[in-house]
C-alpha cells in the first residue's frame, strides 16, 4: 500500500478529507464500503458507549446500519468490541452466532462479507475499522493476510485523527483543560504519595498541593482522589 494512502488519513485537517481518504485506502484494497467507528466506552453502573462514526455507508441502510439493537446482535461489532484480533467475516459468521437475518439485511446493500479490526485507545477508547464488498475475498492465503495487514496499519495510523476529528465533530469534545502541573501532581498521587511528598518532588508546599486537588477536583466534578484519577484515565488526559 501507498504511503501516501496512509499519510492521507493520518494527517487530514477535517472531517471530509479523513473520510475521503477511509475510502479511498478502501477502493485500493478492492473494498467498495468502509465504516470507521469511535467507540468511547463510560465507566460506572449504568454506563453506556457513545459511538461516533464516519463511513460510506449507502443511504438507504443507514437506518439499520445506525440502530443499536441490530449492533447488540452483530457478531462482527461483538468481535471488535472485546477483541483486538483482526476477523474476516461472511454469511456463516452470521449463520453460526444466530443473526442470519442480520446478514440477509445488509448483504443486498454490499454487506456480504468483509474484514474488521480494532484498536485500543486511551481513554476506554476503541477505534474499530472495517471494510465490505460483494464478491467472496481471495483464497490466496498471502494476499488476504496482506490485506489483513494494510487494514491494521491504516487502523493504527487513523486513530489519533479519528479522535480529533470524529470527536469534535460531533461536539464530543468538551474535556477539562488541566494544566501540566494538575496532571503532574495526579500522576504522583496515582503513585501512592502524599501531599506531602508529592510536594517535596516538586518543590512547592503541601498546602499548594492540596490547592491543586480542589481545583481538580472542581474541574472534573469528582469528590475523591481516586475519581479523580479513574476520570482523567477515561478523558484520556493521562
Amino acid at each position: 500500500m501507498n504511503l501516501q494512502r496512509y499519510e492521507q488519513v493520518s494527517q487530514a485537517a477535517d472531517f471530509a478529507s479523513f473520510r475521503q481518504g477511509l475510502i479511498d485506502f478502501a477502493h485500493d484494497l478492492d473494498f467498495g464500503l468502509i465504516a470507521g467507528v469511535l467507540a468511547f466506552q463510560h465507566r460506572g453502573p449504568g454506563a453506556k458507549t457513545e459511538y461516533v462514526t464516519v463511513s460510506n455507508t449507502p443511504s438507504a441502510f443507514l437506518e439499520a446500519f445506525n440502530d443499536a439493537s441490530n449492533a447488540k446482535r452483530d457478531p462482527v461489532h461483538q468481535h471488535v468490541m472485546r477483541n483486538a484480533a483482526p476477523l474476516i467475516y461472511d454469511q456463516s459468521l452470521y449463520v453460526k452466532a444466530d443473526a442470519g437475518d442480520l446478514w440477509e439485511m445488509q448483504a443486498p446493500f454490499g454487506y456480504r462479507t468483509g474484514l474488521a479490526v480494532s484498536v485500543h485507545m486511551p481513554g476506554y477508547r476503541r477505534f474499530l475499522l472495517g471494510v465490505d464488498r460483494e464478491k467472496a475475498l481471495p483464497k490466496d492465503a498471502v494476499r488476504l493476510n496482506r490485506m489483513i495487514a494494510d487494514l491494521q496499519l491504516l487502523a493504527v495510523h487513523a486513530q489519533d485523527a479519528a479522535a480529533r476529528l470524529l470527536l469534535s465533530s460531533k461536539g464530543m469534545d468538551n474535556r477539562p483543560k488541566l494544566s501540566a502541573r494538575q496532571l503532574e501532581i495526579l500522576k504522583l498521587t496515582m503513585e501512592g504519595k502524599s501531599a506531602w511528598v508529592v510536594g517535596s518532588i516538586l518543590g512547592i508546599s503541601e498546602n499548594t498541593v492540596n490547592y491543586h486537588m480542589k481545583q481538580l477536583f472542581k474541574e472534573l466534578d469528582v469528590s475523591s482522589k481516586p475519581h479523580a484519577v479513574l476520570k482523567v484515565m477515561e478523558l484520556g488526559l493521562l
